[in-house]
């Protein structure tokens, strides 16, 4: 659906507005704690920061609540459903395991709630997370914002990723002068390519953000259904195989990946994958997948606007030193965990979503056109308030 700039920039003043005579909407910084659990369906990560939606000024304590194998079947099955379907047992483990690793957090002012995404479509039914953050309120006792993607959606953005916004304040926090990337492996991998000499993260060319493409989600699908493990640990399986080239090749073929950026995925989009590596050893079938992960990576770094200085690796998949290898012998510039600049890589999500909390109760963008295709910058969440 179309959207005008001039609808989409008056969308950007969204429900704050409404809300001007509010406390919360205009004091800051904020001591807040982001949520997020992400498409591997590990658990609920959750970590505090201070800010003011431009600036970290300080990173608290962190928690991080693991799903059981029990919750995790009951996750996979919704995994593709929308609100419509019945996800009554799912959003009720959802809800359950954030409300029980926030409430570890005593001086948070508001939470920030991602939701657990179980479907992703933006051009057709729109994203799906599930997870009610008005509960979480009433449960909590304090504000929480939620429901991030749906206003980017709806205004014909991608909707993802959202973590962009706060890659850009840590790389002006960690003093960085030249372009360089972030690349966050989950379930999915997104990169996001920063300019850190423009001003805000919003004014033009100052980001570029997509996913690009698989990145975990197969390799744990395929350890889980071959030897019932939850992954490949410390990458020792794809260690010992053999990459089937021909079929890294082939898989390059599909259409998202000359696709011009931004753009998004969802877990389930390369449904045929699996049955591309089914003729493999499993140790083969694992070194396919992580040379995958890395080729994708090395497919979206040319949609750059200039070739990165440098690489810095976010989430589970910077934990396997296979994927970490292909990543350093497959592209051209030097490749690093965040930990490298000090940064947190097992919480930077959770953080990015309490950074983007307070730019919602702000009212400032949380999305451009360079990080989801959005007509113009704007904002997006729901607050959502304790009634008692």
């Amino acid at each position: 659906m179309a959207h005008s700039v001039q609808s989409v920039v008056q969308a950007a003043s969204y429900k704050v507005a409404a809300r001007e005579g509010e406390e919360m909407a205009t004091k800051g910084p904020f001591c807040v704690v982001g949520a997020m659990s992400g498409t591997s369906l590990d658990g609920v990560d959750a970590a505090q920061i201070v800010t003011d939606g431009m600036r970290v000024a300080e990173r608290g304590p962190t928690a991080y609540r693991p799903y059981t194998a029990t919750e995790r079947r009951t996750l996979r099955t919704a995994l593709g459903k929308w609100p419509d379907d019945d996800i009554s047992e799912a959003a009720e483990i959802i809800e359950t395991a954030h409300a029980e690793v926030l409430s570890r957090f005593p001086d948070a002012e508001v939470f920030g709630f991602h939701g657990q995404t179980l479907a992703h479509d933006p051009a057709g039914r729109g994203t799906h997370q599930a997870g009610d953050g008005a509960i979480l309120a009433e449960v909590l006792g304090r504000a929480v914002v939620w429901d991030f993607r749906s206003n980017d959606v709806a205004m014909g953005g991608q909707g993802a990723p959202l973590a962009p916004f706060y890659h850009f304040a840590l790389a002006q926090e960690f003093g960085a002068t030249d372009p360089l990337a972030i690349l966050n492996l989950g379930g999915v991998g997104n990169l996001t390519w920063i300019d850190p000499t423009a001003p805000t993260p919003e004014t033009p060319g100052a980001l570029l953000a997509f996913d690009t493409g698989p990145a975990n989600a197969p390799i744990d699908d395929l350890i889980r259904a071959r030897t019932g493990a939850a992954r490949d640990e410390d990458g020792a399986l794809a260690s010992a195989g053999t990459a089937d080239q021909d079929i890294v090749a082939e898989f390059l073929k599909h259409a998202y990946f000359p696709k011009i950026p931004p753009k998004s995925l969802d877990r389930n989009d390369f449904s045929a994958l699996p049955n591309m590596i089914a003729d493999l050893t499993v140790e083969d079938a694992a070194a396919t997948l992580t040379a995958i992960v890395a080729a994708c990576v090395a497919t979206g770094l040319d949609h750059c606007p200039t070739p990165p200085t440098r690489l810095l690796v976010t989430g589970g998949g910077r934990h396997n030193p296979a994927i970490m290898t292909a990543l350093a012998s497959r592209l051209a510039c030097p490749v690093a965990s965040v930990e490298d600049v000090g940064l947190n890589g097992d919480m930077l999500e959770a953080e990015a979503f309490a950074f983007l909390a307070v730019r919602v109760l702000r009212g400032l963008p949380t999305s451009a056109p360079g990080t989801t295709g959005v007509a113009a910058a704007i904002g997006g969440g729901e607050i959502s308030r304790p009634v008692t």
